[in-house]
This record gives C-alpha cells, sequence and structure tokens, in this order.
C-alpha cells in the first residue's frame, strides 16, 4: 500500500490543514498518517484561536510513523513557528526523506496568520533546501523572497529565485491574480505554464492544502514531479467545482468529488 505523511496543523471546521490532507490522500488511494503541528478552532468564517504543540512533540510523531509505517512521500504544511521548523527539518533530514512536499503555510484564507514573522527565515534556509516540490502562492512568495510578486511577468523571476534557495521544483499558484487560474512549474531549467479558466466559486477553503496534498499522494504513487503536478491540479479543480456551501462563510472544496478510490490489495 502506498503512503504519505502530513505535518500540518488541525483545522477543526474540516476543510484545511490535516483534515483536508487525510481526505485528499484518501481519495488517490495512499494511505494517510499525520504529525500535528497546530491546534485551531477553526471554522468558515475564519481562525479563533491557535495553540502552537511543542517542538519535541511534532517530532516525536513524525518520528513515531516514520520508524514503524514509513513514508512514500511527505508534505508539511502549517508549521506555526521557527523551532517547530527547524525540529521537523531535523528528523526529516535523519529519516533521508527524498520525496518532500513544502506548503510554506503563512495566512488562512480569512487573512489570519498562521506563520509568526520571525520564523520565515527558518522555512527559507532549514526546510526548502529539503524540497521535491514547494507550492507558495503570490503571498508566500512575496515573502520568502522579501518582494512583491504581482502578476504574470514576475512569476518565472520569482519561480527562478525560488528554486535558487534549494528546492529540486517550484509550483508557483497564480490563483491570486484576476483573471484564468495561471500556475508556474520550474525545475531549474524549462518553465511549465499550467492555465485553466477560474471557477465562479467563493467556497474555495483548503485549496492549497488540497492542491499540495494531492501532489503528495500522487508522487507516493509513484508518478513524476510534472505528471503528479498535473494531475493533482485536475483535482482540485474538480473540487472546486464540485465545492457546496457549508458554514456561514467561505467553505471547503469537495474532496471526495470522484467517489472514493478502490485500493487493490497489496498495492
Amino acid at each position: 500500500m502506498h503512503k504519505a505523511l502530513t505535518i500540518a496543523g488541525s483545522d477543526s471546521g474540516g476543510g484545511a490543514g490535516i483534515q483536508a490532507d487525510l481526505k485528499t490522500f484518501m481519495a488517490h488511494g495512499v494511505y494517510g498518517a499525520s504529525a500535528i503541528t497546530a491546534i485551531t478552532a477553526q471554522n468558515t468564517l475564519g481562525v479563533q484561536a491557535v495553540e502552537l504543540l511543542s517542538p519535541d512533540l511534532v517530532a516525536a510523531q513524525i518520528a513515531s510513523v516514520l520508524d514503524d509505517i514509513g513514508a512514500d512521500a511527505v508534505k508539511t504544511g502549517m508549521l506555526g513557528a521557527a523551532p517547530i521548523i527547524e525540529r521537523v527539518a531535523e528528523v526529516l533530514r535523519r529519516y533521508g526523506v527524498r520525496q518532500l512536499v513544502v506548503d510554506p503555510v503563512m495566512v488562512a484564507k480569512s487573512g489570519d496568520r498562521l506563520l509568526a514573522a520571525d520564523a520565515v527565515s527558518a522555512l527559507r534556509e532549514a526546510l526548502l533546501p529539503l524540497a521535491l516540490v514547494i507550492t507558495p502562492n503570490l503571498p508566500e512568495a512575496s515573502v520568502l523572497l522579501g518582494r512583491p510578486v504581482r502578476d504574470e511577468a514576475a512569476m518565472r523571476a520569482a519561480a527562478r529565485d525560488l528554486h535558487a534557495l534549494g528546492p529540486r521544483y517550484v509550483l508557483l499558484k497564480g490563483g491570486h491574480l484576476s483573471g484564468d487560474a495561471v500556475d508556474v512549474l520550474y525545475d531549474g531549467e524549462t518553465y511549465v505554464e499550467l492555465r485553466a479558466a477560474r471557477i465562479a466559486t467563493r467556497h474555495t477553503h483548503g485549496t492549497g492544502c488540497t492542491y499540495a496534498a494531492a501532489i503528495t499522494a500522487l508522487l507516493a504513487r509513484g508518478l513524476p514531479v510534472e505528471q503528479a503536478v498535473r494531475q493533482a491540479r485536475e483535482y482540485l479543480l474538480g473540487a472546486i467545482a464540485a465545492a457546496r456551501p457549508i458554514g456561514a462563510g467561505q467553505g471547503p472544496v469537495q474532496h471526495l468529488w470522484r467517489g472514493l478510490p478502490a485500493i487493490a490489495q497489496g498495492s
């Protein structure tokens, strides 16, 4: 059986974070394990409270999973603070994790901050060099690079400079732009532009987590990076299109819009 580990925060509303990741893993026929970094009181209206777990407890969860169950691919999401980032990087290095997807979560859809301002350098220096793929949106790329990335013209230069920080692939997401939804995938040599018509809906809570989790699941199943990104994007667009109102605010995507996959015995 293919296995994936998510290292992220818990969303009590179920639309993002650990909950979105595990739903996405399941939707791709991948067994999901988790290491929780933070507990959030959160719903479709916003984040009401956040409490970070200790770095030691986060590290212990990762080690517990990797010692026994293992993981074909690992994803990080909300890490919260520099000490957690540093311990996560330390454990991932120790276990020689090669298929790491880093979603540099900084701010929730509601605008609530999920990463301490002083943790950005730790993310940049300790974690990005370990990543196979990083999946920043434009605001996150702007913070990581210390300059605005506001349009398509700036996306290629931003992807190039993010790649110089150490990850093997950069998937720069352009969902914050108007017009078509445009992402750029860069491997240090080639730019691949992924474009699709924008879906008219406000129910997009958890899109970043879901996209990165789908890439992780597909890598765990053995797909090469570009194919994993393309298929993950198709899955995400379907999940957005199938989203229905849940709660009074910005609802989540529909992670199981395809139905549950059949999982072959021994696969």
